[in-house]
């Protein structure tokens, strides 16, 4: 059962990007993908909130989230948060274990 969080950032100013960028010149993006259990770590830039940056962020399972939680990478993203002074939106996903219905296929191109 995967677990994905879809986090919204939001500034001013192009802080939201600026953040982004050094998430990942930083390396702590590298790092974060590199821990047990992580999926999918993807910023994302919404064409109608500019001042918005989404993150998906996807773990094997809670334990995973968990660890990353407690990791010394916390600290660094909390860091560059308020050096940004981003706001945040949370969504939280569980896989659907059956995966895509046949239904829903039908409108799906490969």
């Amino acid at each position: 059962m995967a677990i994905t969080v879809n986090i919204y950032y939001t500034g001013a100013n192009g802080t939201a990007k600026k953040f982004a960028e050094e998430m990942i010149t930083s390396g702590v993006v590298r790092d974060i993908r590199a821990e047990e259990g992580n999926l999918r770590y993807e910023y994302f830039f919404p064409m109608d909130h500019t001042e918005t940056v989404l993150l998906i962020d996807s773990w094997k399972d809670q334990h995973a989230i968990d660890l990353h939680h407690a990791s010394p990478m916390m600290a660094k993203i909390k860091e560059l948060r308020e050096k940004y002074d981003l706001h945040m939106k949370v969504e939280r996903y569980v896989s659907d274990e059956d995966g895509i219905p046949s239904t829903d296929r039908a409108f799906i191109k490969e």
